[in-house]
């Protein structure tokens, strides 16, 4: 299975993604999506920082090449920093629902950024398996739930053409942010890798918080102590192990295989929600998660 071990970790960083989703909604509610933010990519600071120290004993990425500092750097800044903060403004414009299906589209833009900038070139059964892996997921978030009195919940009456472009900016951020990754990590230790962008992303949301005078929120975040055990948690799955993950991924397979299995996430999310909240789960949702798991399979199989 050494073969595999893209593959492997691109499906563990889609697990990480589900608990850090779960954690990170719950914290941005309670405290608001800036805060976490910030808070959660200091926390991750910290966490790389001690585990590069245990494993590497070195707990800062000083033995990076110029190259990998300023091509992972601009990794961060345009994947957790434009990437995510065009996510969240999507999420209060179209809802969530809407923002997630756009951002189906990051594994397509991420197999062609990647046949730009590095050739990577997907074959027709892998082409396959990625369409059919988006096509469960839509389906799963297309879906309108219904509440008990049998209406469907309420959604958006007009959709915002500005709330699209901010979810398909989003997309492109992110599936950018992860073939930058992927060029300027080269054979560099992947956590470490994960830290410079990290370093990154906090200048970043730093010179963002401090346009936007958003200093006071962050304040009152880290008061919560039930918002900050969140932020742990979300750091933890976040932007430590999930996207330290996703970097092995791409290292060792193509960033279109890669991203797809990591946008998994919404099918990953079912179970979690009726075993925690007890939401039902209905029969559409379950044919788009076989459907799913389907796609993901061609990339272990073929």
């Amino acid at each position: 299975m050494e073969y595999r071990i893209g593959e492997l970790a691109a499906l563990l960083t889609a697990v990480c993604w589900t608990v850090t989703a779960m954690a990170f909604e719950t914290a941005s509610r309670r405290v608001g999506s800036v805060p976490v933010n910030i808070i959660r990519l200091f926390m991750a600071f910290f966490l790389l920082g001690i585990f590069s120290w245990i494993r590497r004993d070195m707990a800062l990425p000083l033995d990076a090449s110029t190259y990998n500092w300023f091509w992972l750097s601009l990794s961060g800044l345009v994947g957790f920093v434009i990437g995510d903060l065009f996510l969240f403004k999507a999420f209060a414009m179209i809802g969530s629902r809407l923002s997630l299906l756009i951002m189906t589209l990051v594994p397509p833009i991420a197999a062609i950024a990647g046949w730009i900038l590095m050739g990577e070139r997907l074959g027709l059964i892998h082409t396959g398996g990625m369409m059919l892996t988006i096509s469960g997921i839509a389906l799963v978030i297309l879906y309108k739930r219904k509440n008990r009195q049998g209406r469907a919940l309420p959604v958006e009456d007009r959709v915002s053409p500005v709330g699209i472009v901010y979810a398909l900016l989003g997309a492109a951020g992110q599936a950018t942010g992860l073939v930058l990754s992927k060029f300027g990590m080269q054979e560099y230790d992947a956590f470490s890798a994960t830290q410079i962008r990290v370093i990154a992303g906090i200048i970043g949301f730093t010179i963002v918080i401090h346009f936007f005078r958003k200093w006071t929120a962050v304040g009152l975040a880290l008061k919560d102590s039930t918002a900050i055990w969140l932020m742990l948690l979300g750091a933890f799955f976040g932007p430590f192990l999930g996207v330290s993950s996703s970097l092995v991924a791409v290292k060792y397979t193509a960033t279109g295989i890669a991203s797809t299995i990591m946008s998994i996430s919404p099918i990953l999310i079912l179970p979690a929600t009726y075993l925690i909240f007890k939401q039902r789960v209905s029969w559409k949702e379950v044919i788009g998660a076989l459907i799913s798991i389907t796609g993901v399979a061609v990339f272990f199989i073929f």
